[in-house]
C-alpha cells in the first residue's frame, strides 16, 4: 500500500488486514458460479431491461425515513434513498410475492484514472479493470417492498491495475433487508456489511467512485457495519408510532475506529392521504477509540413525508442536536436536516435529490469530529427507448471541531463531484456505456486537497 507523506506527527497502528490473494478471487468466483446454477431452477426477478447507468441513478419509490445515524462513514453524499442494484422498483407489489426470486448481473469496467491515490502532490495515473458480479436473492415482495419480504444483495468488486498491481484490491459489499407486517405492527430491518479496500466509499448503489474517503484521503481498509431497525405501530387510522434503532461500526485497522448506537421514538399523523407529519426524538452514544472522548447526543426532529403517486415523493426532517463529550469540553448545539426526493416529470425522466447535515467522528484526527453538509442531484433521461443519459453531481462541506479542550481544529473541506454518462441498451440482457468522473476536494489544509479525473467504459450483462 502506498501512503502519502504527511506533515503531521505519525501514529503507530496495528492489525492491518493482509491483501486478498488469488485464493480470495477464486473463492468469490466459485460462490458466484455456484449461486448461478443453484438459482436457475427458480423464478428470476421480473425487471425492465435497465442498463448499467441505471444502477447508479435509479431512485427508490418508497422513501422511508432516513436513519438518525448516516449509512456511510462520513455522511458523504448519502445515497440511502436510492435503489439497491438498479432493478425497476415500483410502488406495486411483485406479481408473485410468495415466490423465491433471483437476479444475476455482471459488470466489467475499464477505467483511466489520473490520480489513483487522490493525493495533492506526486499524482500517479494508471488504467484499471473492475470486475463486479452481483447476485440478488429474495423471497416475497422484494420489488415493491410493500408486502412481506426478505432480500440479500452481494457484490464483490475486484480492482486490477495495469501498472501498479500491488494496489489491486477486492471489496465485498453485502446488503440484507426484510419486512414483516402484523395486524398493527410493521417491522423492517436492514444490515449492510461493506469491506472496503482503497480510497473510495463504494456500495451496491455506486461502484464508480463518486464517494471518496475525504476524511482520511488515502487508500486504506475500512470495515463498515450498519444496522437499521424500524417498527411502526398503528394507534388509530391516522396516528402511528415509529420506533428506531441504529448501530454503526466504522472499523479502521490503521486509523481511528468508532461505534455509534442510537434509538428514537416518533409520533406521526396522516394529515392527508398524501402527507404525513411527525415529531419525536433520538438519543445515542458514540464510542471512539482512545485517546478520543466518547460522546452522547440527543435530537429533536420534525418530519414530513409527501407520497404522491406517479410524479413526486418527498421526505424531509429538520431539528436540533445536543452533543456532550466525556471530559471538560462544553456541550455543542447544532442544526440537523435531511432530505430525500424523487421526481418523475415525464416518462423516461427521473430526478433524485438528497441532502443532510450529519456529524461524524474523524478517522484521521484525534479528538475531532466534523459536520458534513451535503447535497446530491441525479438525473436520468431515456431517449429512443435504448439510450440513457445520466448526470450525477454532489457537494459537501466538512467543518471540523474539537471534542476535547486544548485541541485546535482548523480543517474545513469543500468536496464536489460531477459524472455525466451515456449508456445504450443493446439487448434486453446486455448494455454498454461510457462515463466521465471529475471530483475535487479543496481543503484548508493543503495536504488533503486533490483533484481527480476518470474516464471509463462499462458493459453489463444480466442473467
Amino acid at each position: 500500500m502506498q501512503w502519502h507523506s504527511c506533515p503531521f506527527p505519525t501514529r503507530t497502528f496495528t492489525g492491518k488486514f493482509a491483501r486478498s490473494t488469488g485464493v480470495g478471487l477464486a473463492l468469490i468466483a466459485g460462490i458466484f458460479i455456484a449461486s448461478t446454477f443453484a438459482a436457475r431452477g427458480e423464478n428470476p426477478i421480473p425487471e425492465e431491461p435497465l442498463l448499467s447507468s441505471a444502477d447508479y441513478t435509479s431512485a427508490q419509490t418508497d422513501l422511508v425515513p432516513p436513519p438518525p445515524t448516516p449509512t456511510n462513514p462520513f455522511g458523504t453524499l448519502d445515497l440511502k434513498n436510492l435503489t439497491i442494484g438498479g432493478e425497476n422498483v415500483s410502488n406495486v407489489s411483485s406479481a408473485e410475492p410468495r415466490r423465491f426470486h433471483y437476479s444475476l448481473r455482471l459488470t466489467v469496467r475499464g477505467v483511466y484514472d489520473d490520480n489513483i491515490f487522490i493525493t495533492n502532490t506526486n499524482r500517479i495515473s494508471d488504467y484499471y479493470f473492475a470486475i463486479e458480479p452481483m447476485i440478488t436473492v429474495g423471497f416475497g415482495d422484494i420489488e415493491g417492498r410493500g408486502g412481506n419480504y426478505i432480500r440479500l444483495d452481494y457484490l464483490p468488486s475486484i480492482i486490477l491495475f495495469v501498472d501498479h498491481s500491488n494496489e489491486d484490491a477486492i471489496s465485498n459489499l453485502i446488503h440484507l433487508e426484510g419486512r414483516y407486517q402484523f395486524s398493527r405492527l410493521t417491522l423492517t430491518l436492514s444490515q449492510d456489511v461493506d469491506i472496503l479496500d482503497g480510497a473510495n466509499l463504494n456500495s451496491t448503489l455506486d461502484t464508480t467512485g463518486l464517494l471518496a474517503n475525504v476524511d482520511v484521503s488515502t487508500p486504506t481498509r475500512l470495515n463498515l457495519f450498519v444496522t437499521r431497525l424500524r417498527a411502526n405501530y398503528d394507534l388509530t387510522g391516522k396516528v402511528f408510532l415509529t420506533g428506531e434503532f441504529d448501530a454503526s461500526i466504522y472499523d479502521y485497522p490503521d486509523f481511528i475506529s468508532s461505534e455509534i448506537i442510537s434509538g428514537g421514538v416518533y409520533i406521526n399523523y396522516i394529515w392527508t392521504p398524501k402527507v404525513t407529519v411527525g415529531i419525536g426524538g433520538t438519543a445515542g452514544y458514540d464510542f471512539v477509540d482512545n485517546p478520543n472522548p466518547d460522546q452522547t447526543f440527543e435530537q429533536v426532529n420534525v418530519r414530513l413525508s409527501y407520497q404522491a403517486t406517479g410524479k413526486l415523493n418527498l421526505y424531509a426532517s429538520a431539528g436540533v442536536e445536543f452533543r456532550q463529550f466525556d471530559g471538560n469540553r462544553s456541550e455543542r448545539i447544532s442544526p440537523t436536516f435531511e432530505l430525500g426526493a424523487m421526481y418523475r416529470p415525464f416518462d423516461g425522466t427521473t430526478i433524485t435529490l438528497s441532502a443532510g447535515t450529519p456529524i461524524l467522528n474523524s478517522g484521521f484526527f484525534p479528538a475531532q469530529d466534523f459536520q458534513a453538509t451535503n447535497v446530491v442531484l441525479r438525473i436520468q433521461q431515456r431517449l429512443l427507448q435504448r439510450i440513457y443519459l445520466g448526470l450525477a453531481a454532489g457537494y459537501e462541506n466538512s467543518d471540523y471541531f474539537a471534542t476535547s479542550t486544548g485541541v485546535n481544529a482548523t480543517r474545513n473541506d469543500d468536496y464536489y463531484f460531477v459524472e455525466p454518462s451515456v449508456d445504450v441498451l443493446i439487448t434486453r440482457f446486455l448494455s454498454a456505456g461510457v462515463y466521465y468522473l471529475h471530483r475535487r476536494d479543496d481543503s484548508s489544509i493543503a495536504f488533503f486537497s486533490f483533484y481527480d479525473n476518470q474516464v471509463g467504459v462499462r458493459a453489463t450483462v444480466r442473467f
